[in-house]
């Protein structure tokens, strides 16, 4: 599994597991399979309301500790209404507990929430976390060019990571360019548009799909995969789990992947980050 570095020099794995839309009674079972299969990088978030379920998995697992620990990558966000430094730091207390990890390698803010905004306040107690050794990097989620740069302006810092909607029918190019270009790695929640974006091309897609012997989704998450951006397919099913993790068998000629690139339009599938809060 390759690996992005990332500008606080941790590195993470480039595909991981989504955690979003799963109840937590039967999260335990899907990030069990996940971690047979392969995976090494899970991404939850409070606004998911499965940090406990995420929790058990890795204790039954064991890799809440030890070596295991070690070769995984935990991702966590904070919720919108607990944003603030000591609302976020009392946060964390209860997300850590959940998860039963010494540690969590990326906490992030979950929505920028410019109506509100206290990133700044959030982003000191991120650092007091960070100095304290709990948390390894930090990140944010669905964060535009400009609130990119008024936090760096309020803390002197960039994100290890911004977390946007992204796939061929949505791709934010103007976004992605800023954010590579200081420095920040991109990360794609919905990277198939929940399923839209297979469709999508009339048919394009499902003949790359035949020509080299896989599934659409494959042909999508390749895509992503060979533009550098880290992924985080979401499936409860173990085929499904181990095919969107088999992407490395194969590789699209530079024509298929510009005609993928191509496919940009002005449809987004999820919620517009200026108006939008995740309570």
């Amino acid at each position: 599994m390759p690996t992005v570095r990332l500008n606080d020099g941790n590195r993470i794995p480039q595909v991981g597991l989504g955690l979003l839309r799963i109840d937590d009674e039967d999260t335990s079972q899907v990030v069990t399979s996940a971690l047979e299969l392969g995976y090494r990088h899970l991404d939850g978030a409070a606004g998911y309301q499965n940090e406990g379920g995420l929790g058990r998995a890795l204790a039954s697992t064991g890799y809440d500790r030890g070596y295991k620990r070690r070769d995984l990558w935990v991702t966590t966000k904070l919720r919108d209404s607990e944003q603030g430094y000591e609302s976020a730091l009392r946060a964390f207390d209860r997300q850590q507990s959940l998860l039963g990890l010494d540690y969590v390698d990326m906490y992030m803010i979950h929505w920028p929430t410019p109506f509100n905004w206290r990133a700044n306040q959030v982003w000191k107690a991120f650092d007091q976390l960070r100095a304290e050794g709990r948390v390894r990097s930090l990140g944010v989620c669905n964060f535009l060019p400009e609130h990119l740069e008024r936090l760096h302006a309020e803390t002197g810092e960039w994100p290890a990571v911004n977390q946007i909607e992204l796939h061929p029918s949505w791709q934010q190019r103007e976004l992605v360019d800023f954010c590579k270009g200081v420095g920040i790695a991109v990360e794609a929640y919905s990277p198939m548009a929940r399923g839209a974006d297979l469709e999508a091309g009339g048919g394009l897609i499902e003949k790359l799909a035949r020509r080299h012997g896989v599934s659409p989704a494959q042909v999508i998450l390749r895509w992503h995969v060979e533009n550098g951006t880290i992924i985080i397919p979401k499936s409860v099913h173990a085929s499904r789990q181990a095919e969107n993790l088999d992407l490395f068998c194969f590789s699209l000629s530079p024509d298929e992947h510009q005609a993928l690139t191509a496919l940009d339009s002005d449809t987004r599938a999820g919620h517009d980050p200026l108006s939008f809060s995740y309570a």
